[in-house]
């Protein structure tokens, strides 16, 4: 699928753009769209055949130059240290934050595992959440800059059969919200992206329905877009935003069971 031009697409030709999790589908797709469009990336993953994959095919996109971290961010405090260096070396126009870890309670176990629930904390909410903070405010003191930070629409239901994760993307969600205020009068504009389910390795995994699954691609097309119009908060597709209205309005009771009801079925 060819993507379509963007309302501006001057603006990301030569544009320095970091992409953490390029070596997961989503952030891999996400570079590949930028790619398209003449960016120059630097692109972080854990995984280095994934992340040099990636790499290989956003030079053979056109992208105007391509450089790689391999980082493992659930160590927070180097993920900070290594985004303030790569931003003082070429500071970056635009941040999409990528990479995250999605998981449900185990077979037999009333409760997610508590290492579980620490991991996703740490990968969906405090490293993207930290790494966000620190440049944030390089780009502040510099009046320009995008931040766009990829949480999930999990975060705005209360899903018992995954709760360390819905829990970490309502924490980044919020933050986002809170990041979005503070740095608008300085000129940086902060996107927070929320999708439904996107057709990976990991939602495949996951049993049960996948009502309006997108594509990596198609998914990745509409972050960027929103990104470069300065979104604050983007939801794909749009059936999710009418599921959040009706957990809203939903009687508790009534909401509970149906969200207990969503568990998916043990093997």
């Amino acid at each position: 699928m060819n993507s379509p031009p963007l309302a501006n697409a001057d603006s990301t030709a030569r544009r320095n753009v970091l992409i953490v999790g390029a070596s997961g589908e989503i952030g891999a797709a996400i570079a590949l769209d930028y790619a398209k469009h003449g960016a120059r990336l630097r692109l972080w993953g854990r995984d280095p055949v994934r992340l040099l994959k990636t790499s290989e095919a956003c030079i053979a996109a056109g992208a105007d130059a391509v450089s790689s971290r391999l980082l493992d961010i659930e160590d927070v405090a180097a993920a900070c240290k290594a985004i303030v260096a790569d931003d003082a070396a070429t500071p970056f126009d635009c941040a999409v934050f990528a990479a995250g870890s999605g998981d449900v309670k185990g077979p037999g176990l009333l409760v997610e595992a508590a290492d579980q629930v620490a991991r996703l904390g740490i990968v969906n909410f405090v490293a993207p959440a930290a790494m966000a903070s620190a440049l944030g405010e390089k780009m502040a003191m510099r009046q320009a800059g995008r931040i766009v930070l990829i949480g999930s629409a999990a975060a705005f239901h209360a899903l018992p059969f995954a709760a360390g994760y819905a829990g970490s993307k309502a924490g980044l969600a919020r933050f986002a919200d809170a990041l979005r205020i503070g740095l608008k009068p300085h000129g940086v504009s902060v996107t927070l992206v929320s999708p439904g389910f996107v057709d990976t390795a990991a939602a495949r995994r996951v049993p049960g329905p996948k009502p309006g699954i997108l594509s990596p691609e198609v998914a990745a097309n509409s972050i960027v877009a929103a990104a470069e119009e300065g979104v604050v908060h983007l939801v794909v597709p749009r059936t999710f935003v009418i599921l959040r209205l009706l957990d809203r309005m939903l009687p508790r009771a009534m909401r509970d069971r149906l969200l207990r009801a969503l568990a998916p079925q043990e093997r």
